[in-house]
């Protein structure tokens, strides 16, 4: 679920030396970290190494990664900052990740072949870090902005839908042969709220970039409660937390219509902090409930950094034998 980090002796290693924003910005390294983790766990896919906030800066936001997180300096609170944000053309604004696709493609296709898959934020999910200028637990000023001014809100997400929709298919262009739209932070809207802000430029990113011709995934993490709502989306292939069983997630999805959408997840990576036995065990058991049809195994979120590697090879010993 989440690309190499902080799990990896040797991703550790290598950004002792370099600041997590110019990591992102060097294809070299930036190609070097995505194929650390194929190159232990031979893995059957391999995701670009970048970060969500990445095509905040050159839209014309302050973008900086602290050791308690991203922040923003000058954060979007009203009409003023929404029409300050400007599209661009991600060869000028974004080159280093074009640049990092163009390196990998060629080391991948040694690899087996191993496809590659970009990925970026969704409009909501990047919409709270744009307004709230940091991670936050409670959305405050997002939901200030909503609720007080609709329409400004409403152009935000339209404005990052299309900027993001322009920057994921110049990554299909570069040779990114999936793409996944993280919805980190779904979770924390109503389904009123769903329905009025977040289905509209999310349902036109996914259709954006499916027009390219490459299956599109999306996870809406914390967002098991309205996934038949969620399904309107027309995403390829739904990502799914932990936090529901992947055969009621296919039922709920089905009654919104996807029927034919494929499953991703959805172990609980805190299981991998514990012992190899139950892990095996819990991986054997999602296997069994998602062989229905199109289920790409995986993490219902993002490894932890303190995970012991020989943890993370037995799950990968698990799948592949099962």
């Amino acid at each position: 679920m989440r690309q190499a980090g902080r799990y990896l002796p040797e991703y550790r290693a290598l950004r002792a030396n370099v600041s997590f924003l110019d990591l992102c910005k060097n294809p070299e390294l930036a190609a070097e970290v995505t194929l650390q983790p194929l190159r232990r766990f031979g893995f059957d896919a391999a995701i670009l190494f970048s970060d969500l906030l990445v095509p905040l800066e050159p839209m014309g936001l302050e973008v900086s990664f602290t050791e308690q997180g991203p922040a923003i300096a000058n954060p979007v609170r009203n009409a003023a900052d929404v029409e300050r944000l400007h599209n661009f053309d991600p060869a000028v604004g974004t080159p280093f990740v074009l640049e990092t696709i163009n390196r990998l493609r060629p080391e991948l296709d040694k690899l087996g072949p191993t496809p590659l898959i970009g990925f970026a934020g969704a409009p909501f999910t990047v919409a709270t870090y744009a307004i709230e200028g940091k991670t936050s637990k409670r959305f405050v000023e997002t939901k200030r902005l909503f609720y007080t001014d609709p329409q400004t809100s409403h152009r935000l997400l339209e404005k990052l839908a299309e900027t993001t929709a322009a920057y994921l298919i110049a990554q299909v262009n570069a040779g990114a042969q999936a793409i996944q739209i993280f919805d980190s932070w779904v979770g924390v809207v109503s389904v009123e709220d769903w329905q009025r802000f977040v289905l509209g430029p999310t349902k036109a990113l996914v259709k954006a970039v499916q027009a390219t011709g490459v299956p599109v995934i999306y996870f809406p993490n914390g967002a098991t409660t309205i996934l038949d709502r969620v399904a309107a989306v027309g995403a390829d292939v739904y990502g799914i937390d932990w936090r529901l069983p992947l055969s009621e997630a296919r039922a709920r999805l089905e009654a919104g219509g996807a029927a034919g959408a494929a499953v991703q997840g959805n172990l609980d990576p805190a299981l991998l902090l514990g012992p190899k036995d139950e892990v095996v065990r819990q991986v054997q058991a999602i296997i069994e409930q998602g062989q229905r049809r199109g289920h790409i195994f995986n993490l219902g979120h993002g490894i932890y950094p303190d995970t012991p590697i020989e943890n993370v090879e037995a799950l990968v010993g698990a799948v592949k034998n099962a």
